[in-house]
């Protein structure tokens, strides 16, 4: 998912795709602990996109203060 996607969301939008990449980052890390995972740079990228939901969250709640 882009940035501009992101900021098109409501927070609620936002909160609930920070859940589901939680669980897929908790599966990419079993996945590497047993040998399973492939693309090790998924749990890079989905860390990131946590980041940036997260950053985007604080902002929308700094436009409405």
């Amino acid at each position: 998912m882009k940035l501009s996607e992101m900021r098109e969301k409501s927070v609620d939008e936002l909160q609930n795709a920070i859940v589901d990449w939680k669980k897929q980052l908790l599966e990419s890390r079993l996945s590497l602990a047993t040998n399973k995972l492939e693309n090790t740079a998924t749990i890079s990228k989905t860390k990131r996109l946590i980041a940036q939901a997260k950053t985007i969250i604080t902002e929308k709640g700094k436009e409405n203060a």
